[in-house]
């Protein structure tokens, strides 16, 4: 299990990375949360396990659009 856990963190580091080298630099920048998105998806997979902190982080996604809320959300 240890080593499924492994992979799958290092998958959505990638993803992460990924999405920060390409799509973030056209749609990124205008987050309404701090930390951004996606740092929050790093640090709640570092915090909370890849599973759990794999789908806070997609919740949080889902948040950030022009009638959800705003400011300070850490993981």
């Amino acid at each position: 299990m240890r080593i499924i856990n492994a992979i799958a963190i290092f998958c959505i580091n990638l993803m992460v990375a990924c999405y920060r080298a390409t799509l973030g630099h056209f749609i990124g920048g205008h987050c309404r949360f701090q930390p951004t998105c996606s740092q929050y998806m790093l640090d709640a997979v570092k915090k909370y396990g890849p599973w759990h902190g794999f789908f806070k982080g997609l919740r949080r996604i889902g948040r950030c659009h022009p009638w959800g809320g705003c400011g300070h959300d850490p993981a």
